[in-house]
This record gives C-alpha cells, sequence and structure tokens, in this order.
C-alpha cells in the first residue's frame, strides 16, 4: 500500500514555510494532505504559522498573541508572501488539511470556521496537546482528531485512544515497533515526522507505519513506490 503523504506547513523544505505559496506547491506536487498551524491574532483571527512568535518566519518580532491581524499582514513571511489566515488556504488549495491548534482558544475558533464553512469532511484537526483535542471534540463530535508527539510517544497510543483520535502523528527518533503494534491493535493509524531522506523512509517502511509527514515534495513519489 503507498503511504500517506502530509505536506509539513506546505513544502516547507523548498518553499517559504506556512505560506500560500507553500501550500499550493504541495498540492501541485501530489502530497496527500496539506498540515499547518494556527494562533490566534490579537483580535482573534486564526493566522496561519507555526511559532507563538513571529520573529524566525517573518521580518517582524513579537509574540503573534499580541500583534492584530492587519500588524501581522504588513510582515513578510518569505519571498514576499504575507502572512495567511485560515480560511485562505481552504480557498486557495482544495487538499485535505491537517490544522495543528495550540490552546483550547484556537479550538474554539476552529470549530466555529469548520462549521460555518462545512469542512467537516476536510479538515483533521491535530495537537500535541490533549486539552486543545478535548476541547474539538466538545464542539465537533464527529470530527477526525491527530494527537502529535515527540518524546512522549510512548504513551501515544492509550491517550489517543482515550481522545477518540483515529491516526497518531509521531517523531520518527522516538517511534519503536511496539508502539506501532499497541496502536494497530487499538484501531489507530501511525505516521511520524518529519521523513524526508530514503534513510528515513526505509525506517518507515521497516516499522510499517501508515504514513508520513514530510518537508520535500519527492517524498512523496518515493514513498508511493514499491519498497
Amino acid at each position: 500500500m503507498p503511504l500517506l503523504t502530509v505536506g509539513h506547513r506546505g513544502v516547507m523544505g523548498v518553499e517559504p514555510e506556512n505560506t500560500l505559496r507553500s501550500f499550493v506547491r504541495a498540492e501541485r506536487e501530489g502530497l496527500d494532505v496539506i498540515e499547518l498551524d494556527l494562533h490566534l491574532s490579537k483580535d482573534g483571527a486564526l493566522v496561519v504559522m507555526h511559532d507563538a512568535d513571529v520573529a524566525r518566519t517573518t521580518d517582524g518580532a513579537g509574540p503573534i498573541g499580541e500583534l492584530t491581524l492587519a500588524q501581522l499582514r504588513e510582515l513578510d513571511a518569505g519571498q514576499g508572501e504575507r502572512v495567511p489566515v485560515f480560511e485562505e488556504v481552504v480557498d486557495a488549495v482544495g487538499s485535505p488539511l491537517q490544522a495543528e491548534i495550540k490552546d483550547r482558544a484556537a479550538a474554539r475558533v476552529l470549530a466555529d470556521t469548520i462549521e460555518r464553512r462545512g469542512l467537516h469532511d476536510r479538515v483533521t484537526v491535530i495537537s500535541f496537546h490533549a486539552e486543545a483535542l478535548r476541547e474539538t471534540r466538545r464542539h465537533l463530535p464527529d470530527i477526525p482528531l491527530v494527537l502529535v508527539a515527540g518524546r512522549s510517544s510512548p504513551t501515544a497510543p492509550e491517550r489517543a485512544r482515550e481522545l477518540g483520535a483515529g491516526m497518531i502523528s509521531l517523531e520518527l527518533r522516538h517511534l519503536d515497533a511496539d508502539i506501532v503494534a499497541r496502536a494497530h491493535a487499538a484501531g489507530i493509524k501511525v505516521i511520524s515526522w518529519t521523513v524526508n531522506t530514503d534513510e528515513d523512509l526505509a525506517r518507515v517502511r521497516e516499522l510499517g507505519l501508515d504514513g508520513v509527514v514530510t518537508d520535500m515534495p519527492g517524498i512523496r513519489a518515493a514513498a508511493g513506490a514499491p519498497a
């Protein structure tokens, strides 16, 4: 079976991360799903950015939560790209989306947007934080959830089952066969991040994973090839 391929913040290995340019490129390259990150601006907009502070990925500085959307729009997010909001991504690409949320407040705003735009069949909500996923489930009882984990990967299958998450997205270096076996026994799919090399992909196949999260568009073709 071909592996599910998830474009990490679009295809951040070749385009500015979490920009419309990156998402459009990911779709054009044939990635199955596009992953993005969400924070709330000072005035409550669902802003697409990974860090809580704008300094690393823009020419500005300061926490997202202390900047209005208008202020964020003035920043260069790479190659002249502007910081997008979630609904702009929804309109720019037609691919399924994995929307990563950092807290309960963002969960509520995202849930409202999914309801208003009728995105239940297109958006999967993902998070490292159990409370953010529980908040999402309270608002959207049937939305698919993914629990993300790094060092806490060994306990992820049991935590995902408790949350009602049908998939876990785990850091490759913290994955082992026992974790995968426990997840699969519970009917939970396992994908890993971040898979950017042939060596990474070989490890994914050895573990029998269901998919990969990648920065690189070339992984898409390699993941679909026979092992």
